[in-house]
């Protein structure tokens, strides 16, 4: 993502998608990109005389007047983007909000779909909501989540990321885009690994003291970390390396809350039926959990 061309914006006149649309605004003005929001509605029935059910036949017909007023709405909206001198187009399609917005983001080749995340409640924690749930377990291009003004910590612009990595080619290409926005947003990166406790297998057999190896994990960490930084780093982005212990997930989101991150930039694994219906569990956790937005590269 060190590149961003078009920014897509999922719009449904919320605050939530309003605060996310403020996101999609300034990361869309950091790299020049073309914004683009979309609002999706659902088709009006009409009944037709003489059918005996209702629904038999598809008589949806969009309102001109609605559509009319929804792209007025749209364009007030984005007069901020347009005060910046930046290229907007507002789509105002009727259909399903999760698919058009997959399809959207397919036909404008969108490099980063940003969206708000909506209500504060446990339940919401846990289920997020069907679309944003949807549209992070499909889309093919990076997915920046926003939770709901009212729980945000967060502020823009990004001054204080937090990437958390475990070395595969996921983190890895969540890392690139890390130091990309670091650099767009002369913001401090911290690239984090979490040492769970070693697996369950006993360690009798091994010639090794669970503590020696422990000691070994931990130096193996800090000098794969220390290699992450690019050289030369200092000169267009500030990035420190940190290393935690215990569950990822709570270690990501302890570590967001002590550092006041305004970002969190993860990698999501491979795309097999799980990663589908949990999108990587540690990252589905921490998208549920955090109080500032969290941007998802999957790779």
């Amino acid at each position: 993502m060190a590149t961003i061309n078009t920014v897509l914006c999922p719009i449904d006149f919320s605050d939530a998608s309003r605060h996310a649309l403020d996101h999609a605004v300034a990361i869309a003005g950091w790299y020049r990109a073309k914004l683009v929001a979309l609002h999706t509605y659902h088709p009006v029935f009409l009944p037709v005389p003489g059918l005996a059910m209702a629904g038999a036949v598809d008589n949806s017909i969009p309102d001109a007047d609605a559509v009319e007023q929804m792209s007025d709405d749209m364009t007030a909206l984005l007069r901020p983007a347009k005060a910046l001198g930046l290229a907007t187009e507002i789509l105002v399609q009727m259909g399903t909000p999760a698919s058009e917005i997959l399809t959207a983001a397919a036909s404008l080749h969108a490099d980063l779909i940003v969206m708000g995340t909506h209500g504060t409640t446990g339940f919401d924690h846990a289920v997020l909501g069907s679309v944003t749930e949807k549209v992070l377990r499909t889309a093919k291009c990076p997915v920046l989540t926003v939770p709901p003004r009212a729980r945000a910590t967060s502020k823009l612009p990004f001054k204080r990321l937090l990437c958390p990595v475990d070395f595969a080619d996921p983190s890895l290409a969540a890392l690139e885009s890390a130091l990309s926005l670091g650099q767009e947003s002369d913001a401090h990166v911290t690239i984090l690994h979490v040492l769970e406790s070693p697996a369950d297998e006993p360690l009798v057999n091994r010639p090794i003291s669970v503590p020696e190896y422990n000691r070994y994990r931990e130096q193996d960490a800090t000098e794969h970390l220390a290699k992450l930084v690019p050289d030369g780093a200092a000169n267009w982005c500030s990035a420190t390396t940190r290393l935690a212990h215990g569950k990822p997930y709570r270690e990501i989101l302890a570590i967001a809350a002590e550092e006041s991150a305004d970002l969190i930039v993860m990698g999501v694994h491979g795309r097999n039926a799980i990663d589908l219906m949990l999108f990587g569990s540690t990252t589905n956790q921490v998208v549920r959990r955090a109080t500032c937005p969290v941007l998802t590269i999957r790779r």
